[in-house]
């Protein structure tokens, strides 16, 4: 396995973990109160991190500039809107809409980085969604119109559309020669502040949860889903491109199935194996390991 394919996979199982640890988080206090202590636990254990090996947190004035907007839109916006989508709407319908990150990051990364659109990410992605799509249509078809289902829609789409200028944004300030480290710091710092910041303006009753699952959970979206996965993620972007990277929003909710086969009898049928199928083929061609001419020459 090379190194891509190690941080790929470090992604997918620990987001398709942590898609479901989240829900021990709804309903148990202000959401962006727990966004902004999960992402302050991470920080910190970054920032202390760093110290140990003795990195340079110097960054420049437009350095800190995107990293302040990186911050806000990919550990601010992105996680506050996703923990209230979740509120409204089935997880089921999450996965498919989450496929909108990619085509987000493809369209925005022409327009921001001027860096071309690559034709087998958009082809990729599209059979990718077809899949999720087989894959989650008992769900989907069970799904009743409900008083917050728009709400749950909009706050859906404005979490990808956050996580997608926050990876393009991430992709930018890589491409300075910024360490991952360096950057994962400093711009969930900045996300963290802001968070916190509304948090405390908005004079919202801050309930302390009471549950030990939300301290759990709390402490494994930090670490493993914060820390860990993001230094994944974010090497991944500067290696390959966030278009490329986003492939992992298809992927681990696939993940997320397999352990809700495990503990919850998820039941498998016919179109969500051939649905794991087309994700799996929708991945290879997003990543330029199977063309239209080495398929065919596979079915001949």
């Amino acid at each position: 396995m090379n190194a891509n394919a190690l941080l790929f996979s470090i992604c997918v199982l620990v987001w398709g973990s942590t898609w479901i640890a989240i829900t021990f988080q709804v309903n148990e206090t202000t959401l962006m109160l727990s966004v902004g202590i999960r992402f302050a636990i991470a920080t910190l254990l970054i920032g202390i991190w760093c110290v140990i090996q003795q990195r340079s947190f110097k960054l420049t004035l437009h350095q800190h500039k995107l990293m302040a907007m990186a911050g806000v839109f990919l550990y601010c916006l992105d996680y506050s809107l996703l923990y209230a989508a979740q509120q409204h709407i089935v997880s089921a319908l999450l996965a498919v809409l989450s496929s909108a990150v990619i085509y987000f990051n493809v369209v925005l990364r022409r327009f921001v980085l001027k860096k071309p659109i690559r034709i087998e990410v958009v082809a990729g992605a599209t059979v990718g969604l077809i899949g999720i799509c087989l894959i989650f249509v008992p769900e989907l078809q069970g799904m009743s119109a409900t008083q917050g289902l728009a709400a749950g829609l909009l706050f859906a789409l404005g979490s990808f559309f956050s996580a997608a200028i926050g990876n393009v944004l991430s992709e930018k300030i890589l491409d300075t020669q910024v360490s991952v480290l360096q950057m994962n710091f400093w711009a969930m710092l900045y996300g963290v502040v802001v968070t916190l910041g509304i948090v405390m303006l908005s004079n919202v009753p801050l309930v302390v949860p009471n549950k030990a699952s939300y301290y759990y959970s709390l402490l494994y979206l930090a670490i493993f889903g914060s820390v860990i996965a993001f230094g994944a993620y974010m090497r991944l972007v500067q290696q390959i491109g966030s278009d490329k990277a986003a492939y992992v929003v298809l992927i681990y909710p696939i993940v997320a199935l397999i352990i809700s086969t495990i503990f919850e009898n998820y039941i498998w049928t016919v179109s969500s194996l051939i649905g794991v199928l087309l994700v799996l083929v929708g991945n290879a061609i997003a990543m330029g390991k199977l063309t239209l001419r080495r398929l065919q020459r596979k079915v001949s």
